[in-house]
């Protein structure tokens, strides 16, 4: 077969191709309408989700931002001299009257997206710095169920040591094991422990004891362990 033969062959087969899909498209316009009138639409679904989604994103955080701004101002005592142009509060618990509402509205609004779950941790602890322990308790328990398991962390570890202050020993011993089984990075198995063997220093000092002596022996150049050391001597 020559050279011309074999491309005339390839082009009738295109043109075969070209004419069945012209062909089936001309039978099948209406279907291939709807087919793309809802590709456009979910397209366009998509989008307008995306840019509604970075909206509340932005929004959320620039109010945890402002609430972040006046939760780490600095406390500052009457006779002690702020700097010029320093905003400072008398107290922790005025620092938190001031930024307990901007992180309950951001934790309302925004719930579900990431700023919305640190509000809502923050709420808590907010919250216990006003002594307001059931509210803290409230607050702290959602944010223990964060998909961020960071987040989770430290709401746990607040949330067991307020179990510890409110005489609720036993929920506090879970939460301190479930952080001791599965640590994060910002709460690690020797601070949780260290956490749970201080809670036991009043009641069962042994228990403490043997908690401390655990520490100690996992890795005695860290700082947990120079900790529970001291902890150790001093119980004795």
């Amino acid at each position: 077969m020559d050279t011309q033969t074999r491309h005339a062959l390839k082009q009738d087969r295109f043109i075969t191709a070209t004419t069945s899909g012209l062909d089936w498209v001309g039978q099948n316009r209406t279907s291939v309408v709807r087919w793309s009138i809802a590709v456009v639409v979910a397209i366009a679904v998509a989008v307008t989700g995306l840019i509604v989604y970075q909206k509340r994103a932005s929004a959320a955080e620039v109010l945890l931002g402002q609430a972040m701004d006046i939760y780490e101002t600095p406390v500052v005592q009457p006779n002690q001299p702020a700097e010029p142009g320093q905003t400072t509060y008398p107290s922790a618990a005025a620092r938190a009257k001031a930024a307990a509402p901007i992180f309950s509205q951001v934790a309302s609004q925004y719930g579900l997206l990431r700023a919305g779950e640190m509000a809502r941790y923050f709420a808590g602890m907010a919250a216990l710095d006003l002594g307001q322990k059931s509210e803290a308790e409230a607050d702290l328990t959602k944010a223990a169920h964060s998909h961020d398991s960071d987040l989770a962390a430290l709401a746990k570890l607040a949330l067991a040591n307020l179990y510890a202050q409110t005489d609720r020993t036993s929920q506090a011993v879970e939460v301190f094991r479930d952080l001791i089984a599965h640590p994060a990075t910002t709460v690690s198995k020797p601070e949780a422990q260290l956490q749970m063997a201080q809670m036991y220093e009043s009641t069962q000092p042994e228990e403490a004891r043997r908690i401390y002596a655990e520490i100690k022996d996992q890795d005695k150049d860290s700082q947990a362990a120079q900790i529970a050391s001291q902890k150790l001597a001093s119980l004795k």
